[in-house]
């Protein structure tokens, strides 16, 4: 099996030096897209390869590309930025690609630039993820010594310029107009789109924001091709994708498997199954923000179409499990907390709803729930859902909120009709 992302990570944790990574075959990607290639060719190799966004979203990455104004006349500068800003509760792909092969990161962000002819690139980065900056900014130092950032890169006539953004943090800022904002120096909301930010981005001019892992996956396949990389995938879409496992499982971590791969093998195979005197209850396939999957799903495979049959989303493959000793209320309030914490408070649904939900879940496992809460969550779900917000926020937390009150509906009644949280 190939795991082109993380075959070069190395077991003990320490990043790979940039003679590490260029004998291991690093930077010859970007040899190969100076020397050989058009970015005209490097955007069509890419939508080629069916590489979809890894952030969550899972938008094609060459066809978000093609709306980027291109030729003499296209305004200037243009940048591309490396979304790091992981904060998705349940997610740490990102911080294992950063922390132990950052140069692959810099080159695929290189190679995107190049593909968009940006003039400035960014690592947008999670405050509170200390080592992945030191090292990041380390291998950004490094590629700049061996000339593969700065003026006329390799000779290749193209330059692109390259800086490390430690943000100042919130779950916002992964909202890619909301990090263009911070980006700038003003507070992380979101933008009304259009204009989108591949016409009018940061300070006003062409602007692409793709996700780290995303990112990451360029340098392979120009290296292999699109044909290459399609076969690595179980499914339509191509590409390997690295999910997670947290929760009371043997072995919770990360791994690099096909994309397509069934939750059963992810669990059991790898995750090493539920932790003794512990059963599987239902999973969130996809982080925080996405919908309840129960043991019925477990032979779905972990793609984008296929999650979304099931009724949940992939999103960034970072499967949460709720065992059967854990109160599904309980679970859901504190993911409630989180968003509600997190709201930026540009909207009132948000600000105003989600610290509402929070208030009422927080009086269920305190044993104060009347018998009309359920509606009143229920309704919410509704209210706070798709088109009723500025952005995605609320909508996403509805997700897990909406999908407990169906799978666990005598839980929450269990609440009101005991007076307590029956877990405690």
């Amino acid at each position: 099996m190939e795991r082109p992302l993380t075959r070069d990570i190395r077991p003990d944790g320490e990043p790979l030096g940039i003679g590490e990574y260029e004998r291991a075959g690093g930077y010859g990607a970007l040899r190969k897209t100076l020397r050989e290639m058009t970015p005209s060719r490097v955007r069509d190799e890419v939508k080629a390869s069916n590489l979809r966004g890894r952030g969550g979203a899972g938008f094609p990455t060459g066809a978000k590309w093609d709306f980027v104004p291109m030729g003499d006349d296209a305004p200037r500068p243009k940048y591309i930025i490396a979304n790091s800003d992981e904060m998705e509760p349940g997610a740490f792909k990102d911080r294992l690609l950063m922390e132990g092969n950052p140069h692959q990161l810099i080159e695929g962000l290189i190679i995107g630039g190049y593909a968009i002819q940006a003039d400035r690139a960014y690592v947008f980065l999670r405050w509170e993820y200390n080592r992945c900056a030191e090292r990041i900014g380390r291998a950004i130092e490094e590629a700049y010594r061996q000339g593969y950032l700065g003026k006329n890169i390799l000779g290749s006539g193209y330059s692109l310029e390259m800086r490390l953004h430690v943000s100042a943090g919130r779950y916002i800022c992964g909202e890619e107009t909301a990090l263009l904002n911070a980006l700038e120096g003003k507070r992380g909301i979101p933008r009304s789109k259009p204009p989108f930010p591949q016409l009018s981005g940061l300070w006003g001019k062409p602007a692409i924001v793709n996700n780290t892992e995303t990112l990451s996956n360029l340098p392979h396949i120009i290296a292999n091709g699109a044909a290459w990389f399609r076969g690595l995938s179980r499914c339509a879409d191509g590409g390997t994708k690295i999910y997670g496992v947290s929760g009371r499982v043997m072995q919770p971590g990360s791994w690099e498997l096909p994309l397509g791969t069934p939750i059963r093998e992810i669990l059991e195979e790898h995750a090493g199954g539920m932790k003794e005197g512990f059963s599987l209850r239902a999973i969130i396939p996809g982080g925080a923000s996405t919908e309840f999957l129960l043991p019925e799903h477990l032979d779905v495979n972990m793609d984008y179409d296929s999650c979304q049959k099931a009724g949940s989303r992939l999103g960034t493959g970072t499967i949460i499990v709720l065992d059967d000793r854990t109160c599904p209320v309980g679970m859901v309030h504190n993911l409630i907390r989180f968003f509600a914490r997190e709201s930026c408070g540009w909207c009132t649904p948000c600000r105003e709803g989600l610290a509402w939900l929070e208030k009422i879940l927080r009086s269920l496992e305190e044993g104060d729930g009347q018998s009309g809460d359920m509606e009143i969550l229920a309704a919410n779900t509704l209210l706070l859902g798709p088109g009723h917000t500025f952005c995605a926020l609320a909508p996403g937390a509805m997700e897990p909120l909406q999908s407990a009150l169906g799978c666990f509906r005598e839980d929450f009644e269990r609440h009101v009709r005991e007076k307590k949280c029956p877990w405690r």
